[in-house]
């Protein structure tokens, strides 16, 4: 098995806000589908697979009423 090497035609060296600025115009201009995959991931990283497995716990408030 080989491992996956770097393609160093794609590093850029850049200042942070440079690459925060480039993020922030690749989001707005990202479809919901991908924004809605990439969440998915985020959570199964730090939460595990078993929280994107079901679906969102749901709960209920009562109120009372004067």
């Amino acid at each position: 098995m080989r491992s996956a090497r770097i393609d160093r035609k794609k590093i850029i060296i850049a200042k942070n806000d440079e690459l925060e600025r480039h993020d922030i115009e690749y989001w707005k201009h990202a479809s919901i589908k991908e924004k809605l995959q990439t969440i998915t991931y985020l959570r199964e990283c730090f939460y595990g697979a078993e929280a994107t497995a079901g679906r969102l716990q749901r709960f209920h408030t009562v109120l009372k009423l004067k």
